[in-house]
């Protein structure tokens, strides 16, 4: 029997049969038999090998294709950091629900998904990032600045607190990496440029200026025909999301207001406590208007240099005091400090803090007209004069006991509420599932809203934070109690979903009148577009005056209508500037709804802006803004052409 077997598999047939079983090994290798791979990238970009640019995606050529994968757990840091500052933006209008729509996870995966495709192309085609340049981006960021000026330690200090925190290495990679992937798009951005003729002819159409006619057409009689029930079933089926009960949900609520809070009560002992605590601010300290003349020592000067500036400041110590001398005019020929010399040495009103020690010291011990010095400080000798001298005061503890108590009753209530808050949060969290509890054990009342929309409703409910949290997945399906919800200063709310109502189709019987009412309001319209059609079709035939004569309508015009002008609307403004340009002195006919109305014009005439009325200025301010957005033009075509050399999966079902 196995000299059979061994003849059997020795011929030419079961060797053909080994080569094609070795083949998946070659390919995948044993391993891949003995374990399984799950994929977690939402995203997955195929590229072919450099030898075979054009090799075909499938199997098993796929194999020589190099995937790059954006992983989940990347997406979500991603997605997270992006929540943060649309957070911190949107503030109380955020809306976490939005924010996790699908189509904004896209786009945030597309943005991802361009910077990979430009990190492929940016190593395909050679481009480094040198040392230097990184440097220099980093020293542009603003946050790593102090005075206009690259920080180190301000630098360092702040990747320590990233979370988690980022040596100087790893920063240096990111920086690199981003100038790498984003370098061709920027440059294409920054070498766009639009030509004299191209601005000239924007120019043009930016300044032109058109004379229309139109008639603003009469409203369709209302309509009261009869609509049968086919109609109605017909509307109803067709329009089903018109006719839809919107979700709901009821609440239960606690609600802390300070401002209801009865006042604390306010002893003497505790008045006088802060009137003395906070004197300083109820007294002003004594002024001096002081001059003075500075000889000024540097702190290393030799001690020739210190002795010299010594005599120096005796000698012109000595001419301020002679009766009869200007110190003014000393002190704006002689004093080194260049800030008071124009002013004849005056410094201002001035506390005694405000003065060097020992000049302080000296001012406030002299006489109003005195003068006295040199007196020695950091800055050198000082020969000071005091001009005039306004006595500190200290307002009466009286005078300011009204103050005083407001201040103490509104610190009472701050903390009488903050208080209780806390022990309202700490009873609701022991029985999340019902505030009642909470409420008996801190004399509080447990109030309940009506039901209300995600378009919010009366109260509380009025409020977005709340309403958001109303809707949030987590209190509509475990019917527990909200965290603490600021609506205001001292002013708070805990809420618990009591009803929820999805949405639901409603039923005919319930909307048949506004079904009918829809369908005249629609028969009613059409009535109005055909009015409109049946002018447009005659003005094109004999011209707008004639047809609207024959309808006895009124015609109106305007001659030489902007593209900016503010009146007549937005809407009617562009219908009269999307019709083209008339040729050979024909005009161009065309209408538009404006209000539920309808509009038929006719385009008389078109005047081209005046270049020779820009000027230089706005000629080049207009051409940076052509730059700007022809670049940013050429580098989403850029990328989209990246993007097509590459075969990109999605994986929707881990976003």
């Amino acid at each position: 029997m196995l000299q059979k077997l061994r003849e059997k598999t020795s011929g030419k047939i079961a060797s053909a049969i080994l080569v094609l079983m070795a083949i998946p090994f070659a390919f995948f290798g044993v391993e891949s038999y003995m374990s399984q791979r799950v994929e977690t990238y939402v995203a997955r970009i195929s590229q072919a090998p450099s030898w075979w640019p054009s090799a075909p995606d499938v199997w098993p050529l796929s194999l020589l294709h190099t995937h790059h994968d954006i992983d989940a757990d990347e997406f979500r840091r991603r997605l997270e950091v992006a929540r943060a500052r649309a957070r911190d933006e949107q503030g109380d209008k955020f809306d976490a629900k939005a924010f996790e729509s699908v189509d904004n996870k896209r786009k945030l995966l597309d943005d991802m998904i361009d910077e990979q495709v430009m990190r492929l192309a940016a190593e395909g085609a050679g481009i480094l990032v040198s040392d230097a340049e990184v440097r220099a981006e980093i020293q542009k960021i603003p946050d790593f600045q102090v005075d206009g000026r690259f920080n180190a330690d301000r630098y360092q200090m702040l990747l320590g607190s990233q979370s988690p925190p980022l040596t100087p290495l790893q920063f240096e990679a990111r920086v690199r990496d981003n100038l790498q992937f984003g370098l061709i798009p920027s440059r294409l951005t920054q070498s766009s440029f639009v030509t004299g003729s191209e601005l000239d002819r924007i120019v043009r159409l930016l300044g032109e200026r058109r004379d229309v006619s139109f008639v603003e057409m009469p409203p369709a009689p209302v309509d009261t025909a009869p609509v049968s029930s086919a109609e109605i079933q017909a509307w109803y089926k067709s329009h089903a999301r018109d006719y839809r009960r919107p979700e709901t949900v009821r609440l239960e609520y606690i609600e802390l207001d300070g401002a209801t809070l009865p006042p604390p009560v306010v002893d003497e002992a505790a008045l006088r406590k802060r009137y003395d605590e906070q004197v300083a601010k109820f007294s002003s300290a004594e002024q001096r208007e002081v001059a003075h003349v500075l000889v000024q020592v540097a702190a290393d000067a030799s001690d020739a240099a210190k002795k010299a500036a010594e005599a120096r400041a005796n000698k012109l110590a000595a001419e301020a005091r002679t009766t009869g001398a200007d110190f003014a005019a000393i002190a704006r020929a002689n004093s080194d400090d260049t800030g008071s010399k124009a002013k004849g040495g005056d410094l201002g009103w001035l506390a005694k803090a405000s003065l060097p020690g020992p000049v302080g010291d000296a001012a406030f011990a002299m006489q109003q007209g005195e003068v006295r010095g040199p007196v020695k400080s950091d800055f050198g000798w000082h020969i000071i004069k005091v001009n005039q001298i306004r006595a500190g005061s200290q307002q009466p503890f009286e005078s300011v006991r009204a103050q005083l108590e407001a201040e103490l009753a509104e610190t009472g209530k701050d903390r009488a509420f903050n208080d209780l808050s806390g022990k309202l949060v700490d009873a609701v969290y022991k029985n999340p599932t019902s505030l009642a509890p909470a409420a008996a054990a801190l004399g509080l009342t447990v109030q309940a809203t009506a039901p209300f929309s995600r378009a919010g409703g009366q109260g509380i409910a009025a409020d977005p934070k709340v309403v958001r949290a109303a809707f949030s997945d987590s209190l509509v399906q475990d019917g527990t109690a909200s965290d603490p919800i600021e609506l205001g200063p001292n002013r708070m709310v805990m809420i618990r979903v009591l009803e929820h109502e999805p949405e639901a189709a409603l039923p005919l019987s319930a909307v048949s009148n506004a079904v009918v009412a829809a369908i005249r309001a629609d028969r009613q319209h059409k009535a109005a577009e055909a009015a409109a059609d049946a002018l447009l079709k005659a003005a094109k035939a004999k011209g707008l005056a004639a047809a609207a004569n024959d309808a006895k309508l009124a015609t109106a015009q305007f001659d030489g209508l902007e593209r900016s002008a503010a009146f007549p609307p937005r809407v009617l403004v562009d219908a009269f500037f999307d019709v083209p340009r008339p040729a050979n002195n024909l005009a161009e006919f065309g209408k538009a709804a404006v209000g539920g109305r309808y509009v038929v014009f006719e385009v008389r005439g078109v005047h081209d802006g005046d270049a020779s009325q820009v000027t230089p200025e706005q000629r080049e301010q207009l051409r940076e803004q052509m730059s700007m957005s022809v670049g940013l033009e050429a580098q989403k075509a850029y990328v989209g052409g990246e993007r097509a050399r590459y075969r990109i999966e999605v994986a929707e079902d881990r976003l």
